[in-house]
């Protein structure tokens, strides 16, 4: 009697639909690099799982690997002073604070945990500008920050979005407002003869950033 119980509970659960995979969907109109179909997606879930819903943020974590930005993705999945993945979504950065408005991305601790937040109007940016924007934010790793360190990951995200721009040239939308913003730190980074000259001078005049400190824990200023 009980071999038969055993085996029809075995044969139920065999019966049941694997659990599907509750991840949100890449935006009709985002044009994603060949080999990104639905199978690689699927193949890639497991490792970014943990950090995000959203299969657009997965795509572009993962373009990062083999180019500059590859620490910055390894401390998102959880080799970052928290210990722990660091959770990103989309989300209305007013809801946060009203400054924040029309910031393109916020780090954010909450307790131990850290996160990022990216403005939904680029929803339907290309995964490669979304890969350099994480490459940047996934540096603001703690409470404090300072010119020095908005400079570093500002640098980061210039040589992260050249070196994408090279393996994938297609992600160049210009008309798109992320790549825009990714073009001009490019140009800026190129200007200085690929040093963060020119993206210095950028920070320091940045009206956002004025009263921080020059230097934080771990940044020390740029020449």
């Amino acid at each position: 009697m009980k071999k038969v119980l055993l085996f029809m509970i075995c044969v139920i659960f065999l019966g049941l639909p694997a659990m599907a995979k509750k991840t949100i969907p890449v935006p009709p109109g985002v044009k994603l690099p060949q080999k990104y179909n639905t199978e690689y997606i699927n193949y890639i879930y497991d490792e970014y799982k943990n950090v995000t819903k959203e299969e657009l943020v997965m795509v572009a974590l993962d373009m990062l690997k083999g180019t500059d930005g590859d620490f910055s993705r390894k401390a998102i999945l959880g080799y970052n002073l928290s210990g722990y993945p660091i959770k990103i979504e989309f989300k209305d950065l007013a809801s946060i604070n009203k400054s924040y408005a029309n910031f393109d991305a916020v780090g954010w601790k909450r307790k131990k945990k850290l996160f990022i937040y990216i403005n939904p109007k680029h929803q339907a940016a290309p995964p490669a500008a979304i890969a350099a924007l994480l490459s940047h934010e996934a540096l603001h790793q703690d409470e404090y920050n300072s010119l020095s360190e908005e400079t570093y990951a500002w640098t980061m995200e210039a040589v992260v979005w050249s070196d994408l721009v090279d393996i994938y040239p297609e992600s160049n939308v210009e008309s798109n407002a992320l790549v825009k913003r990714e073009n001009t730190l490019k140009k800026l980074f190129e200007k200085g003869g690929h040093s963060p000259k020119y993206i210095k001078k950028a920070v320091y005049q940045n009206k956002g950033y004025q009263g921080l400190p020059i230097t934080s824990p771990g940044f020390k200023e740029l020449q």
